[in-house]
């Protein structure tokens, strides 16, 4: 079953490639949607894919990297977007 959901992270997501990252890892488990830096320093971002697979995109994210440090993350269910077809990082 295909969901999607809109999420937003707090942290040390800006200026450290948060963007890039969050694309990368979902592309690599075949998600699709949009992510998007915001002027009150956070990122939100809509993923859309397997729902089996979401628990594991929201640990790949939350866990960041050595450069990223995600303080906080949100997550709320949204409607599904079908003739999306790839991951794009929003300016």
């Amino acid at each position: 079953m295909m969901v999607r959901y809109a999420g937003r992270a707090v942290g040390r997501v800006q200026g450290v490639g948060f963007r890039a990252f969050v694309e990368g890892a979902a592309r690599d488990m075949g998600f699709t949607g949009w992510v998007k830096n915001m002027p009150d320093g956070s990122v939100t971002m809509e993923v859309q894919g397997v729902e089996a697979d979401f628990p594991a995109l929201k640990a790949r994210i939350a866990a960041g990297n050595d450069w990223i440090e995600v303080t906080e993350l949100m997550w709320e269910p949204c409607s599904c977007v079908p003739e999306e077809t790839s991951f794009t990082i929003r300016r």
